[in-house]
């Protein structure tokens, strides 16, 4: 699997727009085909950088295997229309917060699970209880970082 945002490259800065200087709403991914036996896929976006501890931006899990991206924007419903259920981040809401960094430049790791089940969880989960239900059922995973540092410390 790969996985890809046509609105910033692997390693490189996450646009404004989707981070808490604009208008904070989830960037556009993209995938290839889940491995054989895929029976859903899992999104984690945390920050490894944060300063008290890795900080989750964003949750999402039960993705249908035919989905081959997420578009910019993804509502933050408790569930999708296909679907997909939301998890809390760590700012306390349902569905994609951005990049905030308080100082510096923090990577953000944008992490795709290809599952051999769906998640028996219920829209709201956190971020461990996902990693918990994935325990034993990943088929594959892949990643993309983007980084981000707000205006004054760049």
């Amino acid at each position: 699997m790969h996985l890809q945002s046509p609105a910033f490259p692997s390693n490189g800065s996450i646009p404004a727009q989707f981070t808490c200087d604009g208008i904070n709403i989830s960037p556009p991914l993209h995938w290839d085909s889940p491995p054989v036996g895929t029976q859903s896929l899992a999104l984690v976006v945390d920050d490894p950088d944060a300063p008290q501890q890795t900080f989750t931006h964003w949750v999402i899990y039960n993705l249908p295997t035919y989905l081959r991206e997420l578009p910019e924007g993804v509502a933050p419903y408790p569930q999708l229309p296909e679907g997909s259920i939301q998890g809390k981040n760590d700012f306390g809401r349902l569905g994609f917060g951005g990049p905030c960094p308080p100082r510096g430049t923090h990577r953000y790791f944008f992490k795709l699970f290809a599952l051999d089940q769906q998640l028996p969880l219920a829209p709201g989960a956190s971020k461990t209880e996902v990693m918990q239900a994935m325990t034993g059922h990943i088929l594959e995973s892949v990643e993309l970082i983007g980084c981000y540092a707000r205006q004054g410390d760049r």
